[in-house]
């Protein structure tokens, strides 16, 4: 695909379990890493999913930082860090000093990629869920550009 597209950007989203297969073949950030490697086109990348890289015990900002400018894509999302327990809650609404942590390791990339919001609105207005995701990103965002110009490497 790489080579017959150039002009597309293509991207994995890793997950380390799910319901259906129990174990996937690329279950972490540096497994996917390693095949991003391997592969060693310049339009192949990561999507990187909140809860699926809480789900593999990672840092997801630290993830985030291994990854650098091979990020294409992030979806943004929350859950309890527990394996096989994908919780497609809203973005910063269990660990918000995460969700602060990814945004400011996101600006530390320059990152230039989408944002998606992968969450689940099982018992609640799915418009209203997405409206409060954009919101909750956009503070979150604004949040960790102010702590760049606080000088925050500095301390």
């Amino acid at each position: 695909c790489c080579d017959a597209y150039p002009d597309i950007k293509w991207a994995l989203e890793f997950k380390p379990t799910d319901e259906n297969t129990r174990f996937f073949t690329v279950p972490s950030t540096g497994a996917a890493i390693i095949l991003l490697k391997d592969i060693n086109r310049p339009n192949m990348g990561l999507v990187l999913d909140v809860g699926h890289m809480l789900m593999a015990g990672e840092n997801p900002a630290q993830s985030i930082a291994m990854v650098g400018d091979k990020l294409f894509g992030i979806q943004l999302n929350d859950g309890y860090t527990r394996l096989a327990a994908e919780d497609g809650m809203m973005f910063g609404s269990i660990h918000p000093s995460l969700a602060l942590e990814i945004m400011y390791q996101l600006h530390e990339n320059k990152f230039a990629g989408h944002f998606y919001f992968d969450t689940f609105p099982q018992r609640s207005d799915p418009v209203k869920e997405c409206e409060y995701n954009i919101r909750k990103a956009k503070e979150f965002w604004k949040a960790a550009k102010k702590l760049n110009g606080m000088g925050i490497r500095d301390i």
